[in-house]
């Protein structure tokens, strides 16, 4: 049995990205964004994913980076428009052409991590029966809920109501939401709130992104940092990266370190397109500036 440090699984997804800038072309999906980024910051990684033959560049770019993949051929890739209608970023409109259909247990089978990060997209692509699979090896399992909130109407990709939330989050050790998606799931727009009510579903901690930042709630006890981007060109894919290296922090650090650490990968992720590119040491200056003084840590 292949042992990593993470493994990250969800669909690739093949990004045509349209905003008042032009039109874009990314190779996108949470699994790719986090492994090339944990990869980078010295990880064991894995990454599970569905894809097209005819994306194999992706598959390549990421062994080239040390990461161990495991994937799974379909006729098509995910492919999604994200358009960006003004000049703020949390404002878009995600467009489905097509999907690489769901992931099942077998996908999973015979590899062990001390954490799994899921990522999906689009509600289904990861079964209740996966978790249940990657629960019984008992590693520790992070989730991003828009993967179980968004379904397609018409094309467009929406945020659904999520009846089967009350029975999925006790199945999660770390949430990963963002605040329209914890309004919409807890009917409040007080992001500490919101973090408390998803935490009382299970979850033992709750990574919470929102546009300044990000929260993070752990045993009841809140830890916040900002972004600091020196410029906002890679918006898509931001909360994928801080997730992302949120669990890779909390592998050697206690909550509030790790917090810290997101946020500056992220920030960095930020000024540029595509997945984290930079180094640890690119982190560790921009904690050195930013984050060292906890009163400007939080933005």
């Amino acid at each position: 049995m292949q042992q990593y440090d993470i493994v990250f699984l969800g669909h690739y997804t093949k990004d045509t990205i349209i905003s008042q800038a032009g039109t874009r072309y990314v190779d996108g999906g949470a699994f790719n964004y986090g492994a090339q980024m944990a990869a980078r910051l010295g990880m064991k990684v894995g990454a599970v994913t569905r894809l097209a033959k005819e994306d194999q560049r992706v598959v390549d770019a990421l062994e080239k980076l040390g990461i161990s993949t495991h994937i799974t051929y379909t006729e098509q890739s995910t492919c999604l428009i994200l358009e960006y209608p003004t000049s703020n970023v949390d404002e878009r409109l995600i467009h489905v052409q097509s999907t690489a259909s769901s992931f099942t247990p077998e996908d999973v089978a015979g590899i062990s991590a001390k954490c799994f990060l899921i990522g999906p997209s689009i509600r289904g692509e990861v079964p209740e029966e996966v978790l249940d699979a990657l629960r019984a090896t008992g590693t520790r399992i992070s989730l991003d809920v828009q993967g179980f909130l968004r379904i397609p109407v018409n094309g467009t990709l929406v945020n659904d109501s999520w009846a089967d939330k009350a029975r999925i989050l006790p199945k999660v050790d770390v949430l990963k939401t963002d605040a329209v998606e914890a309004h919409m799931l807890t009917g409040t727009t007080d992001i500490y709130k919101a973090a408390q009510i998803l935490a009382d579903y299970g979850p033992e901690e709750v990574v919470l992104t929102h546009r300044n930042g990000v929260l993070v709630l752990v045993d009841g006890q809140y830890y916040e940092a900002g972004f600091f981007p020196k410029q906002l060109v890679g918006r898509s894919g931001r909360g994928d990266t801080c997730i992302s290296s949120y669990m890779v922090g909390r592998l050697t650090m206690p909550p509030k370190e790790a917090t810290k650490f997101a946020a500056a990968v992220t920030s960095l992720k930020m000024e540029a397109e595509g997945p984290f590119s930079g180094t640890i040491d690119d982190v560790h200056r921009l904690l050195e500036e930013k984050y060292a003084d906890p009163d400007l840590a939080t933005g």
